[in-house]
């Protein structure tokens, strides 16, 4: 199949025809993340903070999964780029194979680790039975995880767009409607509680790897899954040369926030549900942000394999600009409605008056981290994963949680907050600079 449209269409058309359908796909997915937190706050405000404390480990079980599927994307984009269908190939097969055993190690390491991991957060009793309930389901699927998200980078990295949203889209769904069925026992369903949410989230990925296998076996792709599997070397060392500082900018939040849990127990949990509930909304603009730069990355490898570096820098350029006009839409909504924003986790005064202030700090960084995020994407398409780990080390380690350690001592637990901001416009300095200096010689 003829992948020269990449090289050919009119960039901005041809970003956005890529991007749309992601943006869409991303959309539903933070309704997920959203009505996912929304019911299981209706179970008590314990299982909320459950949830929170679990999320680091479960957001880097998916970050194993993305980090190296935009590995296998690049490798993929690069070779169809550079006419080479045999390495397109291998990309695939072996990053599907090896997708297979991170699923395996990640669902035996997850599970053992949690009942460690929860408690030096809490010493609430119940709190701790519910993220052990919710991991042991949840963790359960890793397997599942890792290969729905290879499917779905393997789709994007040949241009498959609207066919990985109708998948994504459809688990998201599907997910959404399960979600109070199961948690609260409506109709012939059993009242599970937090294991409920656990179990839907699980069942709702199996449906969008089903409808993945289905469309490849239905629909040809450009690149084809051989039955042997022969792992080269070179190949997987390419696909991890990406994949593992790619894995690292996804997981790096999970760290993080667990750094943050560390400071803010310190004062209250209520500063620990709002970290957490804050977590879920920044979903609704980063993950549409990120459906962007998914579509972004598989045209700037293909073009940068096709040696098209003035359509690379303008595809970078184009895609900035798009993310700006998602975070200046987030930025005006959470100054004007924090605490409605904060209200739909949390019927505790307390809470939603802590939660508005810190929306209101917080997202004072959200236009700015623009160019981070865009800057990071674009780098990974390039196959150049290590400027682009630098980059999210800056963002959610090196800058931040020094930041946030010291301005917590000064101003306390909002202090916290001013450290998103002041960690955005240092870090989005630093990814300009890489990507003009990685890209320069270009």
């Amino acid at each position: 199949m003829n992948q020269t449209y990449m090289k050919e269409k009119p960039i901005l058309p041809l970003l956005l025809s890529m991007a749309l359908p992601m943006v869409i796909s991303m959309m539903v997915n933070s309704l997920y993340n959203i009505v996912d937190s929304y019911f299981v706050a209706r179970i008590s405000e314990e299982a909320m903070t459950a949830l929170s404390l679990v999320y680091p480990i479960q957001n880097f079980i998916t970050s194993v999964g993305v980090g190296f599927g935009i590995g296998i994307n690049a490798a993929i984009s690069f070779f169809l780029g550079a006419q080479d269908q045999k390495k397109a190939d291998a990309a695939a097969t072996q990053g599907l194979f090896l997708s297979v055993i991170h699923g395996i190690v990640l669902t035996v390491i997850t599970i053992a680790v949690m009942p460690l991991f929860l408690q030096p957060f809490t010493k609430d009793v119940t709190v701790i039975q519910m993220g052990n309930a919710y991991s042991r389901i949840a963790f359960g699927f890793s397997i599942v995880i890792s290969l729905e998200i290879t499917w779905e980078k393997i789709f994007q990295a040949v241009g498959r767009m609207r066919v990985s949203m109708i998948c994504m889209m459809s688990g998201c769904i599907f997910n959404i409607v399960l979600d109070p069925l199961l948690i609260f026992g409506i109709g012939p369903f059993p009242k599970m509680g937090i294991e409920g949410a656990a179990l839907a989230t699980g069942l709702g990925q199996v449906v969008t790897l089903v409808l993945y296998l289905a469309f490849y076996f239905t629909r040809p792709l450009p690149v084809k899954i051989h039955k042997s599997c022969h792992v080269d070397r070179a190949m997987a060392g390419r696909l991890y040369a990406v994949g593992i500082p790619a894995t690292l900018n996804m997981a790096l939040p999970s760290l993080l926030i667990t750094a943050l849990n560390g400071i803010l127990s310190a004062y209250s949990q209520v500063y620990v549900v709002v970290l957490g509930i804050y977590y879920k909304l920044q979903t609704f603009l980063y993950l549409p942000a990120n459906g962007i730069i998914q579509g972004m990355r598989p045209l700037i490898g293909y073009n940068y394999g096709a040696g098209e570096t003035k359509r690379v820098h303008r595809l970078f350029a184009d895609t900035l600009y798009l993310s700006l006009g998602i975070m200046l839409f987030g930025t005006v909504f959470c100054q004007l409605f924090p605490d409605s924003l904060i209200a739909l986790f949390s019927s505790n005064p307390e809470t939603i008056q802590a939660g508005g202030m810190a929306l209101r700090i917080i997202s004072l960084g959200f236009l700015v981290s623009s160019v981070s995020i865009t800057s990071s994407g674009a780098l990974e398409g390039l196959g150049k994963g290590t400027p682009s780990l630098l980059i999210s080390l800056c963002r959610y380690t090196i800058i931040i949680i020094p930041a946030a350690f010291i301005l917590s001592r000064i101003f306390g637990a909002s202090g916290i907050w001013y450290a998103f901001g002041i960690t955005e416009f240092a870090t989005a300095v630093i990814a300009y600079m890489t990507y003009r200096r990685a890209t320069i010689k270009n």
